[in-house]
């Protein structure tokens, strides 16, 4: 496996067939650790290529899982591990809506990729997360907004394993340079917020919960 873990510097998976987009990466990745907020490089897969150290930091405390691993595949990790809400706060409606939202976009431009279709068989083969896709997200997407599914900008809870941030906000910024973008790559950093006071529990958005899944019907 080419990436490090945490604590090391990260390195490029897969590399790129250029020489110098590989260069460009080698120096990214230097400048991805030297950025104190969890932050990582993934393809239109959501498979990860980079992560600094704050990311790793972030989901150290989730257990093992063969396919949604954060470090991995971020998308996998928020619709299919089942240790995402202990990091991810109110995970349904914050995290699992948005990031389906946008792995339908991606299933809409790249609809015969082989890893987006593997999503996609894992997402069926479940009936409240293939319910979820197929009728609450619509219904979702028009309920709040085409807005609410973006990531740029939105503020959404974390559950931080380190208690100097402990329960607290991030705001998601997306920080994709062209030479990035131009290799199919995005980034996105997580800004911590202060560790928030303990308050009442938020109004979720209406739900059903299913026993063999985390993921509910909007």
């Amino acid at each position: 496996m080419a990436y490090q873990a945490g604590g090391q510097r990260s390195e490029p998976r897969p590399a790129p067939a250029s020489l110098e987009a590989q260069a460009y990466l080698q120096d990214y990745a230097a400048l991805l650790e030297s950025v104190p907020f969890p932050s990582v490089v993934f393809d239109h897969r959501w498979d990860v290529v980079l992560s600094n150290t704050a990311f790793e930091t972030l989901f150290r405390g989730v257990g093992p899982h063969p396919t949604a691993m954060p470090s991995d595949n971020f998308l996998r990790f928020v619709l299919f591990h089942p240790d995402a809400g202990t990091v991810l706060g109110e995970h349904e409606s914050s995290w699992c809506l948005p990031m389906l939202a946008h792995f339908a976009a991606a299933v809409e431009r790249h609809g015969q990729d082989h890893g987006l279709q593997s999503v996609l068989r894992d997402i069926a083969q479940d009936p409240i997360m293939d319910a979820a896709y197929r009728h609450g997200l619509p219904h979702w997407i028009r309920a709040v907004g085409p807005e609410a599914v973006e990531h740029d900008g939105a503020v959404r809870p974390l559950l931080h394993p380190d208690p100097r941030w402990g329960r607290t906000d991030c705001r998601i910024v997306d920080e994709t340079p062209k030479s990035l973008r131009d290799m199919g790559y995005s980034r996105m950093t997580l800004v911590l917020r202060e560790a928030r006071r303990a308050t009442a529990t938020p109004r979720r958005a209406r739900a059903v919960r299913s026993g063999g899944t985390h993921l509910r019907v909007v």
